[in-house]
């Protein structure tokens, strides 16, 4: 975390300055889409988005944990007792020694997010330690509203608005889901490799495709139409969600909605990149080109530029930092 974006955010205690480093350290080394979008925001900003994906990242981290050592008993207590932390940092407390909890609980309360969105959160994840599959795609955007919507909800606040918040949320929730499935599409295999099928049991069955066939084929390499087809659907089902969202970008503080319009375009490229490639999420992972990635970065540079300067000569009405709804301003890639 530069010192700048801590001194820009007021944030001046030695340990909160320290925890929300490592928010930044996890953000950078994990979300490399999510973290190059995140340098467009204004920097008194990028701290709390830091602690929002670091939190995220900790816990996904926990029930991610396929080490020898870490039996699925081992996993839930790990997950209860980070959760623990967390509600007593919500209501005051001191979060003990993870520094994590700490930067996210002051983001919390500096920009008044619903503690409700974390439990919402802590629910999904305990989900993770025992559900393998999604019979419906209906009992999966279950599961994402807590771990993907909430997300969304998450950052409103931080971002800020030029609506009131209330219609802006179902567009800033629909987004974080957007982003995850992308991710449950590009990792197939990887979750495979841990017992794990997001993609929903229906949708795989019209095709003809069950966990026995995508095992054969993570296995042997080997191609099917029949998942392909399954996979295509899969990125259709994405496309309309991304739909879904498009709206709340133009809802969105103008310094602020450069940087979501750029992890927009970004996780939509890994889209396009996973049907260019076939839809062989199963034996590769798609990754969008260096240099596309810079190009969308420097263009979503631009137009941060020229909203800061449209800023400094607007009016008093203009968004403020933790301002409300409709109030004057403020990548897991």
């Amino acid at each position: 975390m530069t010192g700048r974006e801590l001194d820009a955010a007021g944030i001046t205690d030695p340990e909160l300055r320290a925890a929300y480093t490592r928010c930044r350290l996890l953000n950078a080394r994990h979300g490399r889409t999510y973290f190059l979008a995140t340098r467009l925001l204004p920097a008194d900003r990028r701290p709390a988005v830091h602690a929002l994906y670091g939190f995220a990242r900790w816990a996904d981290d926990i029930v991610d944990d396929t080490g020898t050592d870490a039996v699925p008993a081992e996993r839930a207590a790990a997950l209860d007792r980070l959760d623990r932390l967390l509600r007593r940092a919500l209501t005051g407390g001191r979060p003990a020694d993870e520094p994590v909890v700490l930067a996210l609980a002051d983001t919390a309360a500096r920009y008044a997010i619903e503690p409700a969105h974390f439990t919402d959160f802590m629910a999904s994840m305990r989900a993770d330690l025992t559900v393998t599959d999604y019979a419906t795609y209906a009992d999966l955007r279950a599961y994402m509203h807590g771990s993907a919507a909430v997300i969304g909800l998450q950052m409103l606040p931080v971002l800020g608005t030029v609506t009131d918040r209330a219609t802006a949320a179902p567009h800033a929730a629909a987004l974080g889901v957007a982003f995850q499935l992308t991710n449950f599409l590009r990792d197939v295999g990887e979750d495979l490799d841990r017992g794990r099928i997001y993609l929903p049991a229906d949708l795989l069955a019209a095709h003809g495709v069950h966990r026995d066939l995508l095992l054969w084929s993570r296995r042997t390499g080997r191609h099917d139409r029949r998942i392909t087809a399954a996979l295509r659907a899969a990125e259709d089902l994405t496309r309309g969600v991304y739909r879904e969202a498009e709206p709340g970008l133009a809802m969105l503080d103008p310094v602020a909605w450069p940087c979501i319009r750029t992890a927009h375009l970004l996780y939509r490229d890994i889209l396009d990149t996973i049907a260019d490639g076939g839809y062989a999420v199963l034996h590769r992972r798609a990754v969008v080109p260096r240099r596309r990635r810079a190009a969308v970065a420097a263009d979503g540079l631009a137009r941060v530029l020229a909203a800061r300067f449209a800023a400094r000569r607007s009016t008093p009405s203009a968004p403020m930092p933790y301002g409300g709804d409709a109030l004057p301003a403020k990548e897991p890639g």
